[in-house]
């Protein structure tokens, strides 16, 4: 076994999933200090559901992660906590948004969602990466598009 499976109590698990959700009517909002928070939101939601982030990107109207779930984790859970949490954390924070998304619904409906496995883990990291236009700022593994 090599150092890219995670283990559990009772597990040995790898599995990895991407996620995409957009911004309600794809309105650009996510940028300077919103971004910054919406990455440290879903930073801590995954770390409190025992989520493993290996790469993301906060573009200003949409978010791609890719993660490393524990299999207790369903998808939809995890989607759930982070759009909903996100949202009303965002909303109460930044009292602006209110106006915008009056009807408290920061998120559009649905989400993408794949397993990795028809391409591999590098592939979607590569895709990540090549997403981000010159002059993003944060860190190698979850940055934010200007």
């Amino acid at each position: 076994m090599t150092k890219e499976y995670r283990r559990g109590t009772h597990t040995i698990f790898n599995i990895q999933i991407h996620l995409c959700w957009m911004t309600k009517y794809r309105y650009k909002v996510l940028t300077g200090d919103l971004a910054v928070r919406t990455r440290d939101l879903i930073r801590r939601i995954c770390t409190e559901e025992n989520v493993e982030i290996l790469k993301g990107t906060v573009s200003s109207d949409h978010i791609h992660i890719l993660v490393s779930l524990d299999p207790s984790t369903p998808v939809s859970t995890l989607v759930k906590y982070l759009k909903g949490k996100t949202s009303r954390m965002l909303q109460i924070q930044y009292p602006d948004l209110k106006k915008r998304y009056w009807g408290q619904h920061l998120w559009a409906r649905g989400y993408f969602a794949v397993s990795v496995g028809n391409v591999t883990a590098e592939m979607v990291k590569q895709y990540i990466e090549h997403h981000l236009e010159e002059g993003t700022q944060g860190d190698d593994v979850f940055r934010i598009e200007k």
